[in-house]
């Protein structure tokens, strides 16, 4: 898409609505992340649960946790982790590589570190709806090197989700989903349409940049922004070094949401059903007693 072309499509570019830092705070065991969707000043964002930039270093990790109703996305920014699950399924994600993983009805696993030093990435957490939360657990994984990646006019960006630049990702999205992972270089300047009625927001990484207007202040790393409803977002690096951020974006469900840690449902009595199912073992989590 040629930028006329994008310039024609922004006819009413989105504005950031909340922006605020994230906040550091320990999970699993002897990890750290930064959490930005899931706490107090947002509990969620439909169709987004969860965004944490996690720092773990062995023996530390996420030991055995269940998950129930929703997507996971790990995205591996720096070395590696090793994922196994009680169905026996088992594979490393290293830098740049991602996994898409369904839990639907249940999905029992660990995160582990798989190399030295600190291992760095992020995890966000869709929800599904009602009529896919009971679906059997699937996996869709990709290594750095299948990521689709296309660069131009000072714009790198890796697909993970969606389309940009005019080029698509192979990840499957049961929630409609667009997850890009864009890097700026100094005096550059982006514009990406996204989907009118979807919600959006963008989480900088490393540099600083100014999104939405050009008289905006610049925003930092470890910052998400909240976008308002439109056609599309524009962002500049008005910097000396390189800008780093992810812009995500889905669809919103519109349904209830009842969580409960890592079940996630649209009823209380779906939520009960589902901690008794763990317990004892039944209903998607035979393989739990194991």
């Amino acid at each position: 898409m040629s930028k006329a072309e994008i310039s024609s499509v922004l006819r009413e570019p989105r504005f950031v609505v909340k922006k605020f830092q994230t906040r550091i705070q320990a999970e699993g065991v002897g990890a750290v992340v930064r959490r930005s969707i899931g706490r107090f000043e947002l509990r969620h964002f439909d169709p987004f649960l969860v965004l944490d930039e996690f720092s773990v270093t062995a023996p530390g990790g996420f030991p055995d946790h269940p998950h129930t109703g929703f997507e996971t996305v790990t995205y591996m920014l720096q070395g590696a982790m090793t994922h196994e699950d009680f169905a026996g399924h088992k594979g490393t994600i290293r830098t740049g590589g991602l996994q898409w993983m369904t839990a639907g009805r249940g999905i029992v696993h660990s995160e582990m570190p798989a190399s030295q030093g600190t291992q760095k990435g992020l995890q966000l957490w869709i929800n599904l709806s009602s009529k896919h939360k009971m679906i059997e657990p699937r996996y869709q994984e990709l290594l750095s090197k299948d990521v689709a990646e296309v660069a131009k006019d000072g714009i790198k960006v890796r697909v993970i989700a969606g389309e940009a630049l005019g080029t698509k990702s192979a990840i499957y999205t049961r929630t409609p989903t667009m997850y890009l992972d864009f890097t700026l270089k100094p005096g550059a300047h982006l514009q990406q349409p996204i989907p009118s009625l979807w919600n959006s927001f963008i989480y900088v990484l490393e540099g600083e940049g100014i999104f939405c207007k050009q008289e905006s202040s610049p925003t930092k790393a470890h910052y998400i922004l909240l976008l308002g409803f439109g056609d599309g977002v524009e962002a500049w690096n008005k910097s000396s070094k390189l800008l780093r951020f992810i812009l995500v974006g889905g669809e919103p469900i519109g349904e209830p949401v009842v969580q409960y840690g890592p079940f996630v449902m649209n009823t209380q009595e779906e939520i009960d059903q589902t901690i008794d199912d763990y317990e004892y073992c039944i209903n998607g989590f035979e393989n739990a007693k194991h």
